[in-house]
């Protein structure tokens, strides 16, 4: 089993800055891909952006160049820095990962959210 915990969300001012922070526990042989999806109010989880093992990463077109994801692999810690934060940014943000839990299996696993809101 595997855990993610997310933290950092908050209330921001249009324009503003956040950190987000999810920290994973548990028994696993290794992480793969660790990313983040956000689920604005009343539509579907969509995807905002990921990061390898290797510290490749994709994004999604809404936040290029305002998001950047960043992971501390010895901490088993995925980072997502949003600047220039507006209000469509509003969401629920969940954690992800891809979990090896042994050479020849994988799984993806969710955290519970955090909240960010960005309004005046």
């Amino acid at each position: 089993q595997v855990q993610l915990v997310e933290s950092g969300g908050g209330l921001v001012q249009p324009g503003g800055s956040l950190r987000l922070s999810c920290a994973a526990s548990g028994s696993f042989f290794s992480i793969d891909t660790m990313g983040w999806y956000r689920q604005p109010p009343g539509n579907r989880r969509e995807f905002v952006a990921t990061i390898t093992s290797g510290g490749s990463t994709n994004y999604a077109d809404s936040v290029k160049g305002r998001f950047t994801i960043s992971r501390d692999n010895p901490k088993n810690t995925v980072y997502l820095q949003m600047n220039s934060l507006k209000p469509e940014d509003t969401a629920g943000y969940y954690c992800y990962a891809n979990v090896r839990d042994t050479p020849y299996s994988r799984r993806d696993y969710w955290g519970q959210g955090t909240q960010v809101t960005v309004s005046s």
